[in-house]
């Protein structure tokens, strides 16, 4: 019994997809912050959802990062609320210059009023980001979907927290750029920041990224589309919605196919890695947002390649779909 006990824990966590061991006999959930830009690129939203139907993964906050804080705070507060989650605090991230008003999901949360939700929001983010990880009993996984001046400025005002965190995040471009192209590029999330991006990356926490290299390439057309499109379930229909919200002046486009996934792909290294070709090596950041290979530079665990993208399609339509 123990044997075939211990069996159902490697496969909780080695197969995509498969069915977590029972409360009594399973693995510790993952303790997790979801640092995110929600609110811009819809992926964060797919990423968040994805996050909520993960149960290896025990998400504790998200925290908004990249300005707009109460916009962000808002989508992402209506989410958990959708999914009957308002266990999990929102943590209003710092302002940023330039970085003001909403985004393209701005209709969705129209009448939403943050002060109504039930659960606890931070109005100070960054502390709250702290404390999370500093009273956790495991390290947390601090997962990050955008920009980092938020998360810069929680290492900045505690360092400590480098101590009981890992970072998986979505950044840089290593051998391959936008839309599968030979070549790297600047990637956003680096881009709008590369001084915090550089201090956030450096800081003395394992680190674990995804790339354009492999986060670039996902996107469900097709059947597999069609099945997280058509599906009955609450959350999974409310982020079909907001994305035919965000398609704006084109919202035919939620017929056809998902926008690329880039931030799906940080959620799922934060609970394995299998369907990777991962590597260690030191990346510099540049002051023009681009992520150089540099022996020199921080050691860090790239996604360079997929060993099966259709494998990966696969575990987002049944986290999503149920299928």
């Amino acid at each position: 019994m123990r044997s075939f006990r211990c069996l159902r824990v490697v496969l909780a966590f080695l197969l995509p997809g498969a069915a977590p061991a029972g409360a009594a006999d399973g693995p510790a959930r993952i303790p997790v912050i979801l640092s995110t830009d929600i609110g811009d690129d819809i992926d964060d939203t797919w990423a968040l959802v994805l996050l909520l139907k993960s149960p290896e993964l025990d998400l504790k906050l998200v925290v908004t990062d990249y300005g707009k804080p109460e916009y962000r705070a808002r989508i992402a507060a209506k989410v958990l609320q959708t999914a009957g989650r308002t266990d999990v605090a929102v943590g209003l991230g710092i302002p940023v210059k330039g970085v003001e008003g909403d985004g393209g999901q701005a209709a969705w949360v129209k009448d939403y009023d943050l002060a109504k939700y039930p659960g606890k929001v931070h109005k100070d983010g960054v502390q709250a980001l702290i404390d999370t990880i500093l009273k956790s009993p495991q390290p947390v996984s601090l997962i990050c979907i955008g920009p980092l001046p938020t998360v810069r400025a929680a290492l900045e005002k505690e360092p400590r927290i480098a101590k009981n965190a890992r970072f998986v995040g979505m950044h840089g471009s290593v051998y391959i750029g936008y839309g599968g192209k030979k070549g790297a590029d600047a990637e956003w999330n680096v881009k709008a920041d590369p001084k915090a991006c550089r201090e956030v990356l450096t800081a003395p926490w394992d680190v674990t990224i995804t790339p354009l290299d492999t986060c670039g390439l996902v996107q469900l057309q097709g059947a597999k589309y069609a099945a997280v499109r058509d599906s009955k379930d609450p959350l999974t229909k409310a982020l079909v919605e907001n994305y035919r919200i965000w398609c704006g002046k084109n919202p035919e486009n939620a017929d056809k196919a998902s926008s690329t996934l880039f931030d799906t792909v940080a959620v799922y290294l934060a609970m394995g890695q299998d369907l990777c070709v991962m590597k260690k090596l030191g990346i510099r950041v540049a002051d023009d947002g681009m992520t150089v290979p540099d022996e020199k530079g921080k050691p860090m665990t790239c996604a360079l390649e997929w060993k099966s993208l259709g494998a990966f399609e696969d575990f987002l339509v049944k986290r999503l779909a149920g299928k």
